[in-house]
């Protein structure tokens, strides 16, 4: 398991999803209370569809002091999917990259299509039943095994 750097040009790429994969990012921090709380159920949703077309990133704002706790959690709760922790210095900027409408309180989900395309934000907690049937729903993930 890694906790790999990324950048501003990294999110953009992200973002960008140049995949085939329908992509859920998830920001998070050890700090926070609700992000600790709702991250098991985010890795049990990544596990519950393999190889069906979807991959979660996470992405902590921890700061550089905080990366081996931010890795030892991940490790804890057994995260399969890329995770990065955010290099740059300006969280705002970070914030702008990727919603220009979100606040910045974390947790902070988005789900992308290919192609960029946003389906799903959701500032604050997810739900897990609700954000399993609208992955589930979407057309790329799609209700039968491609």
């Amino acid at each position: 398991m890694h906790l790999d750097t990324i950048g501003i040009h990294g999110i953009q790429e992200l973002v960008k999803n140049n995949t085939q994969k329908l992509r859920l990012i998830n920001v998070w921090a050890t700090w926070c209370v609700p992000c600790v709380h709702e991250f098991p159920d985010l890795v049990t949703l990544n596990r519950m569809y393999p190889n069906r077309g979807n991959e979660m990133i996470s992405i902590s704002l921890d700061d550089a002091a905080s990366q081996p706790k931010a890795l030892a959690f991940l490790q804890r709760n057994q995260s399969s999917s890329p995770n990065y922790i955010f290099a740059g210095n300006d969280k705002y900027h970070l914030i702008e990259t990727l919603d220009p409408n979100w606040q910045g309180a974390l947790p902070y989900s988005m789900l992308i299509e290919p192609g960029g395309k946003i389906v799903y934000t959701k500032k604050g907690m997810n739900q897990f039943e609700e954000l399993k049937k609208i992955i589930f729903n979407d057309p790329f993930m799609g209700r039968i095994f491609k």
